[in-house]
């Protein structure tokens, strides 16, 4: 007599199918949970050192916290977040810190608006001994430019568009340069290279970083956020999105390029979706060397 195998063959097989299946829907949904919930909710200190060619012995070991797109009223990103933001940037004694734009946002799924006013309400606790400055995104000229800088500008914090400001740290100067952003708000970058009225090194700082490759070599540091680092960083795979025409090339992190130097934060908040993954939400602490 012959007995069959073929039939418990088939239905191992199909078993170990439908496990698969399972576990890789199971995998699935767990990432999902992970990249809605958790890490947009997260808030990390990224730490930098940068080394600047002939950056003057006195201005170094300058701590610079750089904080960008904070997008208040997106689902991850209300008034006790920004509270924590705050807290965590102060508790890392940074010289000065610098604000690149975005910080309000409209229309996002699962956020709730947050008026400037109120945003600016939060912010006015950040300290730095060499002062807090800030610069406006596309999100604040989409919403209302002027509304955000009058706020920001109430609350003690500058709003540096196509400005600058000298700052003297240990008896030595350097400059601060605020470009507008690339895509509303008219960057003048000749002119306003053309109020540094010395040969005192400069940091620039700007919402997009599309700007850099016109910035001049005169700036030693250029700092931008917009990107959020493509909010989602895939294994192998990488950024699937960055708002940037020239695509990865400036979409985080320390760029060096025809002997200039960029640095792009990922930021805090979200838009479009509320997802991160493999981008957290951080603050940029940069050590200037």
């Amino acid at each position: 007599m012959t007995i069959s195998t073929a039939a418990p063959q088939t239905k191992r097989r199909w078993t170990r199918g439908k496990i698969i299946t399972l576990a890789l829907f199971g995998i699935g949904a767990l990432l999902a949970i992970y990249a809605l919930f958790i890490e947009p909710n997260r808030l990390i200190v990224h730490r930098e050192t940068i080394t600047l060619p002939l950056w003057p012995t006195e201005l170094r070991g300058m701590k610079v916290a750089a904080i960008s797109d904070i997008h208040a009223g997106a689902p991850h990103v209300k008034l006790d977040k920004i509270r924590q933001l705050v807290e965590l940037t102060n508790a890392q004694q940074p010289d000065l810190i610098l604000l690149p734009g975005d910080f309000v946002i409209q229309n996002v799924l699962g956020g709730s608006f947050i008026e400037p006013v109120a945003l600016a309400g939060e912010l006015k606790n950040l300290k730095a001994p060499l002062g807090v400055f800030a610069t406006l995104g596309n999100h604040d000229w989409w919403y209302n430019a002027p509304r955000v800088k009058n706020a920001f500008e109430e609350a003690g914090i500058r709003v540096l568009d196509n400005q600058t400001v000298k700052i003297e740290r240990n008896g030595k100067a350097f400059w601060l340069a605020g470009f507008a952003d690339e895509w509303e708000g008219n960057p003048k970058i000749a002119e306003t290279l053309n109020q540094v009225a010395d040969d005192s090194p400069i940091i620039a700082f700007t919402h997009n970083p599309d700007l850099f490759p016109t910035i001049p070599n005169r700036v030693a540091l250029t700092i931008a956020g917009h990107t959020h680092g493509g909010q989602i960083a895939l294994p192998l795979v990488g950024r699937l999105v960055v708002p940037s025409r020239f695509k990865q090339r400036y979409a985080a992190g320390l760029v060096i390029e025809d002997g200039k130097q960029l640095f792009v934060t990922t930021g805090v908040g979200t838009s479009i979706i509320p997802v991160r993954f493999g981008v957290p939400p951080e603050i940029a602490l940069l050590t200037i060397q």
